[in-house]
């Protein structure tokens, strides 16, 4: 049974590979993108959004939704700057944005708009902030019972990746730019998998993954990912000294197919002021989510090769 999905995604490079990746899944059928500027700027992640659909996409009257979410902790400028050169990339302006158009209502709205219109549960994919969820369900608390289940890339149960000023790190940037949408969220009865900076250890990006992408151009979806990869050398994030890891691309290869990974049921919570704002933490009286703590390494690097191959 074909699945319907809701995409909102923040258009950093890990983002906007995991909506190639909806465009070409025969077992899910995308109804709507919403962007959120967390890591990346709002302009150039919806034009980017738009591209990807018109360029790879068969549904040229599926909609890119521009978010009204704003921050008091803004990503840092240098890794929002990669939006404009995903936009700017000569594979995906050969053929622009088309007949792709931008949502007449803000991403929240269309959220809403989106699971009341739905004949049956819709499954949510969050790779960024969960702003637009949160802002969603505050309009119309009703759309709880329309959500079927939420993927989210967010938060962490070990170390942070912020080092930012009266900030402690211990949280994930995604939690830690609206820390009470995390909080809104975690209230209600939405059926949660979260893909935590820890679940990701074992799917880095590595020279080798560039090199087997770059001898494979003659697929159009590996020359573009290999492209936009190219924006993120391997310590571009000194914060945190570690190599990138592909965050969202995992949590979307989590919902597309669950074989790859192991889960664990974690009660947990989160903190929304202070020093360690956007930390979620292990905790007997939090609620439960899935949380995902193993990948098959080889497996998800062939799912995702076999995934992108089929774009045209």
């Amino acid at each position: 049974m074909v699945k319907s999905v809701y995409f909102n995604h923040d258009a950093g490079v890990d983002d906007l590979v995991s909506l190639l990746m909806l465009l070409e899944s025969p077992e899910i059928e995308l109804i709507g993108v919403g962007d959120v500027p967390a890591d990346s700027y709002l302009e150039p992640g919806v034009a980017a959004s738009q591209k990807i659909i018109n360029r790879f996409g068969t549904n040229k009257q599926l909609t890119v939704a521009a978010s009204t979410a704003k921050t008091n902790d803004p990503f840092p400028k240098e890794w929002r700057m990669d939006s404009f050169t995903v936009d700017a990339l000569p594979i995906l302006n050969e053929f622009g944005t088309g007949d792709v158009q931008v949502a007449s209502k803000p991403a929240h709205l269309d959220l809403v708009d989106k699971l009341l219109a739905a004949t049956e549960p819709v499954t949510l994919l969050f790779t960024g902030p969960l702003s637009d969820l949160a802002a969603a369900l505050d309009v119309n608390p009703a759309i709880e019972a329309k959500i079927a289940r939420l993927y989210w890339m967010g938060g962490t149960f070990g170390g942070g990746n912020i080092a930012e000023p009266e900030q402690d790190n211990t949280a994930e940037w995604n939690a830690f730019w609206d820390p009470q949408a995390v909080k809104r969220v975690w209230d209600t009865q939405i059926e949660i998998d979260m893909v935590a900076l820890e679940s990701t250890h074992q799917v880095p990006l590595t020279n080798a993954d560039r090199l087997r992408w770059a001898k494979q151009r003659q697929f159009v979806g590996l020359d573009f990912i290999g492209q936009g990869y190219a924006i993120v050398p391997t310590l571009t994030h000194f914060e945190t000294n570690s190599t990138y890891f592909l965050w969202d691309v995992l949590t979307t290869a989590h919902m597309l197919n669950p074989t790859l990974t192991k889960t664990k049921v974690v009660n947990c919570d989160v903190i929304t002021t202070g020093q360690s704002r956007g930390r979620t933490f292990v905790t007997p009286t939090g609620r439960p989510v899935n949380f995902v703590y193993d990948v098959d390494h080889d497996a998800f690097f062939e799912f995702l090769e076999t995934v992108i191959k089929r774009a045209k």
